[in-house]
């Protein structure tokens, strides 16, 4: 018996369904909003007043000075020559590249 309830039962919400959808619906008209449209402009406000000026802030502390760092050690004098000079000769410049 419970299985012929149930095949009712589930025959009936096929033919509701099936004859539910078969109604006429009518067709959803969308309707155009208008558009406002702006005018002309009307005239120019009065200019506000100027804003009060801030106050300048307090100045910051100064900060330490750092310690002076240790002189290096200072170097050995050279040894005096022997009379001989030395001439260096450097190539001439070359010229440029046009």
């Amino acid at each position: 018996m419970n299985r012929s309830i149930l095949h009712t039962a589930l025959v009936t919400g096929l033919l509701a369904t099936l004859g539910l959808a078969a109604c006429d619906r009518p067709a959803v008209v969308a309707v155009p909003v208008p558009v406002a449209t702006p005018g002309p402009a009307g005239p120019q406000g009065a200019t506000g007043e100027t804003g009060s000026t801030g106050n300048t802030g307090n100045t910051g502390f100064t900060g330490n000075t750092g310690a002076t760092g240790n002189t290096g050690n200072t170097g050995a004098t050279g040894k005096p020559g022997d009379g001989t000079t030395v001439i260096v000769v450097t190539p001439p410049a070359s010229a440029p590249a046009n």
